[in-house]
């Protein structure tokens, strides 16, 4: 059974997808079940992945690594950073390059942050 906001990858090509509804039905891509990506919450190695919240006078500022930056080079980067906030949903997708940061003008009394990593997965706060 597949539950809203879970997160699904193909081993074979890389699609991934985000559940709108729950539902019963097993998700198949490239002729294989759909891995179900589970949010990790600690780090342990030297790269930080835990999305950090930081609320600023005009919504949350989103930092994957409180101490040190992940890297966003070509082979390792963070791919996208979604909040939850209120119930909603609001995501923002980064580039090798970019800072891995994302800035969102929300007001929300309950907000959770996740953050996808194109080789380690998927984390949150």
């Amino acid at each position: 059974m597949t539950k809203v906001r879970e997160i699904y990858k193909c081993n074979l090509c890389g699609n991934i997808v985000e559940m709108l509804h729950d539902g019963v039905g097993e998700l198949v891509c490239c002729g294989e079940p759909m891995e179900l990506m589970k949010e990790k919450t600690e780090d342990s190695s030297v790269e930080k992945h835990v999305p950090y919240i930081e609320k600023t006078a005009d919504g949350v500022l989103v930092k994957v690594g409180q101490n040190q930056d992940h890297p966003m080079e070509e082979k390792h980067y963070i791919e996208w950073i979604q909040v939850i906030a209120d119930g909603a949903a609001y995501r923002k997708f980064l580039k090798p390059g970019d800072k891995p940061q994302a800035k969102f003008e929300i007001k929300a009394d309950e907000i959770e942050a996740r953050e996808y990593c194109n080789i380690h997965g998927l984390w949150e706060s």
